[in-house]
């Protein structure tokens, strides 16, 4: 991440064999992605196969031989959609899945390849950079085939997929579909008798100027929807008279599914007329204001862009906006934000995760941050099509972004240890948004991984047993004593379960913050180092699943926090449900407090300040073996990934602190804000 911040996406390679490299991974990665997704869906039972495409499933095909494609509000397509699909009512279902999995990845390939094609060039009217022309192209496929529309889209068995791509290529034609512009009119509107909502493509093709295009738009739609009317005329008149165009079919619009300011009204208690009378206007403004700016855009040579915040507009102000039918907002990451080189990934950063993960994951479960996460793909729609000041090809910053001041990588006192010299370590702030995405994702990725862990209560307190038999070949085993002694004595025990459930978190992010706005090179150094820290100690989680004090069977330690647990139950306790109770080796109490007190050593300014950081490893050392949490090989296992952490990030940058010698005007007094504040030179 350091080395986009500083070079950029568009940046000249610093070598060829490096670019073919990184060709070569991000191919591999595409194409194991591809499979992996049509396998995850060829596998699935016929039943829960193609659940939306089962819905025109008849007796002999795939779509209803007799009767209406509405007997059910499950089949939300258009009347065309249906008449288009007829041709593949007389295929098997077995090799119809097959057929239709492979042909729904060639179309997001397609997708992905016409998208990475169409990314706008340099100010001076040049095309992109060589290097991003190359990686363009699998990191699309990439990107695309993991978004949770397309994923959805495979398990469904949607056609969503086709308007898409069909308003890429009418939008942003490539050479065989540009000319006189009629081409890419009936490509826009075959996608908008798939998908009404596309209809919002004809004034941005107007406005542009490709106003023939926007006419053949109409006209295709209207020839494409009179053929369904004039082949199914009681399913269209269900369609597009009785339910509205479609807005009455399918889920319940009120769903977290519907990521449209009509769901979202609907959500939060509005309904009928008063729902109404506050939908119309909102839709007018956000169909105005995503417009100009996709006209805007459209004229400034960013026809992908354009495309992108009009589909935005149009999963905003649809009736319904369905997951499979998102995958607009993805196309918004071709947008570039930020004056800073070290800002650019906060917008591509915030789409993909949207785009990837659900909205557990995003945010955490409670009643203040939920809701945005379960609301995320219509806030980032929003964001796209109304607010995110995207840059124009004519801004300074466009090819020339503010660079990230770095440090050249100093060897400190530890010169004896090799440095990959390829790192430099930047000293600026970073984006706080970013971080806190980085932050939130990792944390996340912590919490699953420790809780997929191996958890065999066997294995576990087998493990258990062995750590007891070598501290007591050690004499270390003061555990079961010392838990005695604080579960006698009220005060204590209480202040040391207050202690353990609280400051694990509160004392490491506290110091983050400080850093963060203080000391900014020493916070990208610090939680660095913390970072790897604990992705060692899931690798031990893994590896080594212990059962703690607490839950070793007939060993008479006391659970002072939860109480007597039944070890005869296989499911004893509550805490069972809530995360993995094996993970104890190593002790990231441990590990999280000695990473505080090596910190505040550094960055303290006066001796007693070091010494007194110094000293909360050593009181959570005592908490957790306090409370029957920890035994204290736990404690060593915990101080040597910490160690690891830091050793790991010294060889990549180097140690903590800057040298001042190198620092252009930097006093000589061992001001190390000061050291922070002037950097080395500008990232390349």
């Amino acid at each position: 991440m350091a080395d986009a911040e500083r070079g950029g996406l568009g940046s000249p390679p610093r070598a060829g064999s490096r670019t073919g490299m990184a060709l070569g991974a991000l191919w591999i990665v595409a194409a194991l992605l591809a499979v992996r997704q049509a396998a995850a869906v060829l596998r699935l039972p016929p039943e829960r196969r193609f659940t939306d495409l089962e819905t025109w499933i008849g007796e002999n095909g795939v779509l209803h031989v007799g009767g209406s494609l509405y007997d059910t509000d499950r089949f939300t397509g258009t009347p065309f959609s249906g008449l288009v699909l007829k041709p593949l009512t007389k295929a098997a279902e077995q090799s119809l899945g097959i057929v239709w999995t492979l042909g729904t990845l060639l179309l997001v390939v397609a997708v992905a390849l016409v998208a990475a094609r169409a990314l706008p060039g340099r100010t001076d009217g040049g095309p992109v950079s060589r290097r991003t022309a190359l990686l363009a192209a699998p990191a699309a496929v990439i990107l695309t085939v993991a978004s949770l529309p397309v994923r959805n889209t495979f398990t469904l068995g949607q056609t969503s997929i086709i308007p898409v791509l069909l308003v890429l290529l009418g939008c942003c034609p490539p050479r065989v579909v540009q000319g006189s512009g009629r081409a890419g009119g009936v490509l826009v509107g075959v996608a908008a008798a798939l998908q009404p909502a596309v209809l919002l493509f004809a004034p941005l093709l107007w406005l542009t100027g490709r106003r023939r295009a926007a006419a053949t738009t109409g006209v295709t739609f209207a020839v494409c929807t009179a053929l369904a009317w004039v082949t199914m005329p009681d399913d269209s008149w269900t369609y597009w008279v009785h339910h509205i165009a479609g807005a009455g079919l399918g889920e319940k619009p009120d769903g977290l599914a519907n990521q449209s300011l009509h769901g979202l009204l609907l959500r939060i208690g509005l309904h009928g007329p008063v729902e109404l009378a506050l939908y119309a206007p909102l839709a007018i403004a956000v169909t105005v204001l995503g417009l100009r700016r996709a006209v805007h855009y459209a004229r400034d040579g960013q026809p992908l862009l354009a495309t992108a915040i009009t589909g935005c507009v149009a999963v905003a102000v649809s009736p319904t906006a369905w997951q499979h039918q998102q995958l607009w907002i993805l196309l918004a990451v071709a947008g570039r934000v930020g004056r800073r080189r070290a800002d650019r990934l906060v917008w591509p950063v915030l789409v993909v995760l949207v785009m990837t993960l659900t909205s557990t994951v995003l945010m955490p479960i409670n009643p203040v941050l939920a809701p945005v996460g379960e609301n995320a793909p219509l806030l980032a729609a929003l964001a796209a099509a109304c607010a995110v000041p995207f840059l124009s090809r004519s801004s300074a910053s466009w090819d020339a972004p503010a660079l990230t001041p770095v440090a050249e990588p100093q060897r400190g006192r530890f010169a004896w240890v090799p440095l990959l010299g390829f790192f430099k370590r930047a000293l600026n702030r970073p984006n706080l948004l970013l971080e806190l995405m980085l932050i939130r994702v990792g944390y996340w990725v912590y919490s699953y991984i420790r809780g997929q862990a191996p958890d065999s209560r066997s294995l576990a307190e087998s493990h258990g047993r062995q750590i007891i038999g070598v501290e007591e070949f050690l004499h270390i085993d003061v555990e079961h004593d010392f838990n005695h002694f604080v579960a006698g004595v009220g005060w204590l025990k209480d202040s040391m379960n207050y202690y353990y459930g609280t400051f694990h978190f509160l004392v490491p992010l506290s110091l983050l913050g400080y850093l963060y706005l203080r000391r900014p090179a020493t916070y990208r150094w610090a939680r660095t180092a913390l970072g790897f820290a604990t992705l060692m100690a899931l690798v031990g989680f893994w590896l080594y699943p212990l059962a703690p004090p607490r839950l070793m069977p007939g060993r008479g330690f006391i659970d002072t926090a939860n109480g007597p647990q039944d070890l005869s139950n296989p499911d004893f306790g509550a805490l069972t449900e809530l995360s993995n109770q094996y993970a104890a080796m190593p002790s990231l109490h441990i590990g999280w407090s000695l990473w505080c007190g090596v910190v505040i050593a550094v960055v303290a300014p006066k001796l007693w300040m070091k010494w007194l950081g110094m000293l909360y490893p050593l009181l959570t050392f005592s908490v957790i073996v306090g409370t029957a949490n920890h035994y204290v090989l736990d404690a060593a296992g915990g101080a040597l990934v910490v160690a690891s952490g830091f050793g790991i990030q010294y060889v990549l940058t180097g140690p903590g602190r800057v040298a001042l010698a190198t620092i252009p005007g930097a006093r000589k007094d061992g001001d190390a804000a000061a050291a922070e504040r002037e950097p080395v030179r500008a990232g390349s």
